[in-house]
């Protein structure tokens, strides 16, 4: 448990001693804000959804994590790359428990990243129900712990950095774009349905909206449940995949 707390600790500190870092991850989640916030918003209340800013913003909330978090993996790349990671993994702690440490630091940090960009969208104009607000931060975490194991997964197998990028694009993109944040999920074709469905992050953005304005796709118990089965899944894999790094 020292060793988990120590890597926790570890990479709140570089996140926290680099502010460039802190204000670039807000840079992307405010564009979508204001741009596709108040730019489609009078398209989508013409077209009869309500108020668009209500949906976009948890959806904008759950996209700051997702990228926060699987860019975790960047940081084993480079540590793999300057001998930092060699120097722990000689150390006497297994394997499970370092990666777990970096995950949940990882997923702290992530979390506290949805947690600024709310705060955002709560200034420029959000206006969500806050009687379930502890749920919305148990799927963010959620969320965070399910991508930030993902990235270091991946990360663990690759010894570059642009090999980590050509599989992010590829997988980050569809992923987000896919999950609902931008679109409601009902009335869409059969074939969309199902690629929707399978996608995580559709249960976590379904989450963080049924929590905070009360609208869901799937329903809470079910956003909770498979968000809950597949972190555990890739939790499992991750520090398999971990435990076979090469050096």
């Amino acid at each position: 448990m020292n060793a988990i707390y120590i890597l926790w600790l570890r990479e709140l500190k570089r996140y926290f001693r680099s502010k460039a870092r802190i204000l670039g991850s807000l840079g992307q989640p405010l564009l979508f804000l204001f741009a596709l916030g108040f730019g489609l918003g009078p398209v989508f209340q013409r077209a009869g959804q309500g108020n668009y800013f209500q949906f976009l913003a948890p959806g904008v909330i759950a996209m700051s994590i997702l990228f926060t978090a699987i860019f975790a993996g960047i940081q084993v790349i480079w540590d793999k790359q300057f001998g930092f990671l060699k120097e722990t993994l000689v150390a006497p702690v297994s394997r499970f428990n370092i990666m777990l440490g970096k995950t949940l630091g990882g997923a702290t940090i992530a979390t506290i990243q949805g947690i600024i960009v709310f705060l955002l969208s709560l200034v420029v104009g959000f206006r969500p129900e806050l009687t379930l607000l502890p749920l919305m931060l148990l799927f963010m975490f959620l969320i965070a712990v399910f991508f930030t194991a993902l990235g270091i997964s991946i990360a663990s197998q690759l010894s570059d950095m642009q090999g980590f990028q050509l599989i992010m694009n590829f997988l980050v993109q569809p992923v987000f774009f896919l999950s609902g944040a931008l679109f409601p999920l009902g009335n869409l074709p059969k074939v969309f349905s199902y690629i929707v469905a399978i996608d995580p992050l559709s249960y976590g953005v379904d989450g963080i909206r049924g929590s905070l304005t009360g609208v869901t796709h799937f329903g809470l118990s079910v956003d909770i449940f498979v968000l809950g089965v597949l972190t555990v899944i890739v939790l499992s894999i991750g520090s398999y995949l971990f435990s076979k790094i090469q050096l």
